[in-house]
């Protein structure tokens, strides 16, 4: 990224799973935004086991309501220079431009910031706890 701290980025939730180390991202992200976040169309609880389980503090989420709204609500609310949206394809450009959010691809923004795609990442060790005739 270009180090321009006067930023709110969002992520959604989709492309945040694309991502291999989804807590990384997000403290590599701290250290250039002002704010980061995630929205979703899912259900809160989806969004608030996956930021837990990868231990991701957000500034912000989409709560009850869904996307459109909750990227208006931060615009409002988080007043940067730009904010730009992460997502995953047309669907997600075309809401960002409807609000007024620059868009970056999730392919795009991992490129430039140095994460590591979900698809890309090498499984695993397994660990001598792991049994392989578990189902």
């Amino acid at each position: 990224m270009n180090g321009d701290a006067d930023m709110t980025l969002a992520f959604d939730l989709a492309a945040l799973q694309e991502l291999a180390e989804p807590d990384r991202v997000f403290t590599d992200a701290r250290q250039w935004t002002e704010y980061v976040g995630v929205v979703s169309e899912k259900p809160t609880y989806v969004v608030t086991n996956f930021t837990r389980k990868h231990r991701i503090r957000q500034d912000f989420f989409s709560g009850p309501r869904g996307r459109e709204e909750s990227l208006e609500s931060v615009r409002e609310q988080f007043d940067t220079d730009r904010h730009v949206f992460v997502g995953t394809g047309d669907d997600d450009r075309e809401l960002a431009e409807r609000v007024g959010w620059e868009y970056l691809p999730v392919e795009d923004a991992a490129d430039a910031a140095g994460w590591d795609l979900a698809a890309d990442a090498p499984e695993p060790e397994p660990t001598e706890d792991e049994r392989d005739d578990w189902p």
